[in-house]
């Protein structure tokens, strides 16, 4: 089963976040983490990537140079991106990053890496995080949603993001 949050909780959650749902629950089946434990991250996003290109998304192909979405952060000589982070999906228009993981999104703090990074990106507004429901016995989708709602209810830090989605598969 696929769950979801939006924050900040005050808002409604946007028309792409909702079809960004849609995407992942249309393959639910395929990529749910208790029946599909060892499933890795890429092979979510292999799953995920048809319909996430479907509502407008740039989509990594691979690990080499020139499969991977470059999003620029800071610029160079003659305006051209001098530092870029990669990331799994990228919607310019709708300023919207998706980052799809497995096992190491709570255990090595990958969606700290992933929020860090999307607060840099130039243009960026919108941020999908996708954890598993079930890793080890652990729930990491509940884990990273108590991180969220302690960050945006203690007020200490503000984020330059309109909103970020949470989703767990």
């Amino acid at each position: 089963m696929i769950h979801w949050v939006y924050f900040p909780k005050s808002d409604s959650p946007t028309g792409m976040t909702l079809k960004v749902v849609e995407v992942f629950e249309k393959v639910a089946g395929e990529i749910e983490s208790h029946s599909h434990k060892g499933l890795e991250s890429n092979e979510a996003l292999r799953l995920l990537a048809l319909g996430l290109k479907s509502i407008g998304f740039l989509v990594e192909r691979g690990k080499k140079k020139g499969e991977k979405i470059p999003v620029p952060v800071l610029f160079g000589l003659q305006g051209r991106p001098e530092k870029t982070f990669d990331v799994d999906a990228y919607h310019e228009e709708e300023g919207f990053v998706v980052e799809v993981e497995a096992g190491r999104g709570v255990v090595n703090n990958q969606f700290l890496k992933d929020l860090f990074q999307a607060c840099m990106m130039h243009g960026v507004y919108y941020l999908a995080i996708a954890v598993r429901n079930d890793y080890r016995g652990a729930n990491n989708f509940l884990s990273v949603k108590t991180f969220f709602e302690t960050l945006y209810a203690s007020r200490r830090l503000e984020l330059p993001l309109k909103g970020i989605l949470l989703i767990g598969y």
